[in-house]
């Protein structure tokens, strides 16, 4: 599968972002998809993920309850809606998918990464 990620870009603190993550290449609903992100000088991070289906969505600490991942079948594509962003939310996020685990819950379970879309938040 391949996986073209965008809707990075340059806000002020306090504000919104949608991601989006589309998929192609094999049927979208076999995968369970993830968004990383990689400060720099930092390691990659788990940020969210979601389950085929989207019953169940995973979140890192930092971000329950600002960001939100979400799944268009139709559309083959992933979300991560992220809203009162902060200036820590700066990073290069990455989509990732995977389709023989039930969640992504670190980077070494990812089988396919997309390429990065930057997020820089002003303070």
């Amino acid at each position: 599968v391949q996986l073209q990620a965008s809707g990075g870009g340059l806000v002020q603190a306090g504000g919104s972002l949608r991601l989006s993550c589309a998929a192609s290449g094999r049927t979208f609903s076999r995968y369970v998809m993830a968004w990383f992100r990689q400060a720099p000088g930092k390691e990659r991070e788990f940020v969210a993920s979601i389950n085929r289906g989207g019953s169940m969505t995973l979140y890192t600490d930092s971000v329950k309850g600002r960001f939100t991942i979400s799944g268009d079948n139709a559309k083959s594509t992933v979300y991560l809606q992220m809203n009162s962003l902060k200036p820590e939310d700066t990073a290069v996020y990455y989509c990732a998918a995977q389709d023989h685990i039930e969640i992504i819950r670190r980077a070494m379970q990812v089988g396919y990464w997309g390429q990065g879309t930057q997020v820089t938040v002003s303070s």
